[in-house]
């Protein structure tokens, strides 16, 4: 009995992570897949239009740019740049999402786009896919224009000024923001240690400037993750706020006063010189 107790209690040990990480794969299963498979299936192929859009996007852009004239205007609309003014490249962002980058391969890159872009749009819906697609996009932007402006050291945080000439287009900011987005919203650590692994990796490996613009990505999807369903709730102090501002600043109502009874005289006796009403009433009945 002793030996079979000291067995049994390994054995527990064992089970409790065993059956966690089971119960943990099993949601993130169908948090990531079978709830996104069963939307599109209630919504048919409309569910993907961003998704398609996004692809095609890419399809017709890199197919464009293999033209030099078309090259040409592919870089004028969606050459995004940190040596450039910061309104011209806030105008070329949104473009330059579809613009594929030179140094990744299209057809792998268009498939986690349209991975990325379908899974978001089933789960989070396509405004909120725009925005967090653009805002991680946005944020390495602004960020890689930090480092460049910082100039070399600062702790490896600087960037030379070299790299303000390289041409910074590309859905994968976005892939990355989407794909990690998801991940914190829906609870999937599976999904998040691949993304976020893979882009640390990407950044020790090939350390050079797309490698921090999705380590950026990363962290502003992370940020956006954490805030999301909190609208709602900010909302709500933010108008209790204000509705007790409101109630401070108004004057308080006076105390109405009681109203002061109104009291008709009574109407004075008429006159008759002194006479009394058997003298006057007398000569009238006569009358």
């Amino acid at each position: 009995m002793t030996g079979g107790g000291r067995g049994a209690r390994p054995r527990s040990l064992l089970a409790r992570p065993a059956r966690f990480t089971g119960r943990t794969l099993r949601a993130e299963w169908h948090a990531v897949v079978v709830d996104p498979v069963r939307l599109l299936v209630r919504r048919g192929p409309a569910g993907l239009l961003l998704a398609f859009v996004a692809a095609a996007g890419v399809i017709f852009f890199h197919d464009v740019a293999q033209h030099p004239l078309g090259a040409a205007w592919v870089r004028r609309l969606g050459g995004v740049e940190a040596g450039l003014p910061l309104w011209l490249s806030l105008l070329r962002t949104p473009v330059s999402l579809y613009v594929p980058a030179l140094d990744l391969p299209v057809w792998a890159g268009i498939t986690q786009l349209f991975l990325a872009f379908a899974l978001a749009e089933l789960t989070l819906g396509r405004a909120r896919t725009l925005v967090v697609a653009y805002t991680t996009t946005l944020a390495g932007t602004l960020t890689a224009r930090l480092m460049i402006a910082a100039g070399p050291g600062w702790w490896g945080f600087g960037l030379p000024p070299g790299c303000a000439r390289v041409l910074d287009t590309g859905p994968s900011a976005a892939v990355v923001g989407l794909f990690t987005y998801l991940a914190v919203v829906r609870r999937a650590p599976v999904v998040f240690a691949l993304t976020a692994g893979s882009m640390v990796w990407e950044s020790v490996a090939v350390p050079n400037l797309a490698g921090r613009e999705h380590l950026v990505a990363v962290g502003a999807a992370i940020v956006l993750g954490l805030l999301h369903g909190r609208g709602q709730r900010w909302r709500a102090v933010a108008r209790s706020l204000l509705t007790a501002r409101g109630t401070e600043r108004a004057p308080r109502p006076t105390p109405p006063h009681p109203p002061i009874p109104h009291t008709v005289p009574a109407p004075a006796p008429p006159d008759h010189g002194g006479t009394t009403l058997s003298e006057v009433s007398g000569p009238a009945l006569e009358r």
